[in-house]
């Protein structure tokens, strides 16, 4: 779906309670977010903006920050750095204070720019792991688990459920691309830390065809499998393995597995997959119920009220509930207008924060801008994602290694 530069608009009832205050009604805290609604991210990106302007909406009905409407401006582009950054100019220009690219190449190519400009950019997700070192990364929010963080959970969850993984056999399946080989280095150390053995299996990219790869996963009889793609490729990997003799049990997936996945092999088929999890699945989230009595039941939502609950769709809305409760902070503690500045300290100050019960507490501190890389495992029972294990943040010294090299070496080559 096309989009160019779609603005929420700001809450009749906002706009009422400040018209008395001139100063007031021309000050608001912008957020711009410029995806790819049109080429590589379109498995998510619908649902995952459907759920940040929901939610944008429902804290304009309420107010908005401390009296201060929230805007949202999205536009699409097409997962091309080019593109990314003419729409970060003309949000820049506009008075945007945040930026969410969600598009690894898009907001890898605007890194040196936000930190020259002093403007926070989230990378939930996507992005590069590292800038969870926030000394070296100072305007960059992951503000969730890194993939290094997420594999870690999955290996201590098998781990645990295993009741040891010593001489048990992992496979990683995964694209072949930086993504799909970025836990490589992290399961590594794990392997030679537990004791268990690493096996890796590259499929080409897009990941539509993986027959050959799933033929010598099966040959090497893994206890368990990660699987380590996006998009359809997620359910050809669930499908195959499944195929190859491989149980749903032994299938671990990194964040990206969702209800479409699961609906396109067979809902009664992947029964038993486990994936890593950031946020509650489904509605019964006290926020995402509140998003449906106050902004999808009047009719406010900006997309399929059937998205509400589903994955991708509570992803969105626990990124913008981060990013809008740095806001929050940061008028609390320095005062409005904000800027990019102002913001960051926002972050920064974000201490156990739940959104309401829909993630893991999240702490970010000048130090860890990925508030903590908790997460949880959840298995697909058929109908719905159910957590199996709780909200933990395990191995994190292996993880911490990861981010403080790879932060070094950015450092380096930048000097």
């Amino acid at each position: 779906m096309k989009r160019f530069f779609k603005k929420v608009a700001v809450a009749a009832a906002v706009a009422t309670a400040i018209s008395a205050s001139p100063v007031l009604a021309q000050d608001t805290i912008k957020y711009a977010t410029p995806m790819d609604f049109t080429a590589v991210y379109t498995f998510l990106t619908d649902e995952y903006s459907q759920g940040q302007q929901d939610y944008v909406t429902l804290i304009n009905e309420n107010g908005g920050i401390d009296g201060i409407p929230v805007e949202i401006s999205v536009s699409d582009t097409g997962n091309q750095p080019q593109r990314g950054i003419e729409a970060y100019n003309r949000a820049k220009n506009d008075g945007a204070i945040l930026m969410d690219f969600l598009s690894t190449p898009v907001a890898r190519a605007m890194v040196n720019r936000v930190l020259e400009d002093k403007i926070p950019m989230i990378t939930a997700l996507h992005g590069r792991g590292d800038a969870s070192d926030g000394e070296t990364f100072p305007y960059v929010f992951p503000i969730m688990a890194t993939y290094w963080s997420q594999a870690a959970n999955l290996i201590s969850f098998m781990h645990e459920e295993e009741g040891g993984l010593e001489g048990k056999k992992v496979a990683h399946v995964f694209i072949d691309s930086p993504f799909g080989r970025e836990p490589i280095p992290v399961l590594n150390k794990l392997a030679e830390k537990i004791g268990f053995e690493l096996k890796t299996f590259p499929y080409a990219s897009p990941g539509n065809e993986q027959s050959s790869t799933w033929s010598e996963v099966r040959r090497y009889r893994p206890d368990f499998v990660i699987i380590w793609g996006a998009g359809g490729a997620q359910a050809v990997s669930v499908r195959d393995g499944i195929r190859n003799g491989i149980k749903p049990e032994q299938i671990h997936s990194v964040v990206w597995l969702a209800e479409a996945d699961m609906e396109s092999v067979g809902v009664d088929v992947a029964k038993g997959v486990r994936k890593f999890q950031t946020t509650e699945s489904g509605a019964d989230a006290p926020v995402i119920q509140r998003i449906i009595k106050e902004v999808i039941e009047p009719g406010k939502g900006a997309g399929d009220k059937k998205n509400v609950g589903r994955t991708y769709y509570n992803i969105g809305v626990a990124t913008m509930a981060i990013s809008l409760e740095a806001a929050r902070l940061a008028v609390e503690e320095f005062g409005s207008p904000l800027d990019g500045e102002k913001l960051a300290k926002g972050f920064e100050m974000i201490k156990d924060f739940d959104a309401d019960g829909l993630i893991p507490p999240v702490t970010i501190s000048s130090k860890d801008h990925q508030g903590g890389g908790a997460g949880r495992v959840a298995e697909w029972d058929g109908e719905k994602w159910a957590p199996i294990s709780d909200w933990s943040a395990p191995y994190s010294d292996i993880v911490w290694e990861e981010i403080r090299a790879e932060a070094a070496a950015f450092k380096e080559s930048n000097e």
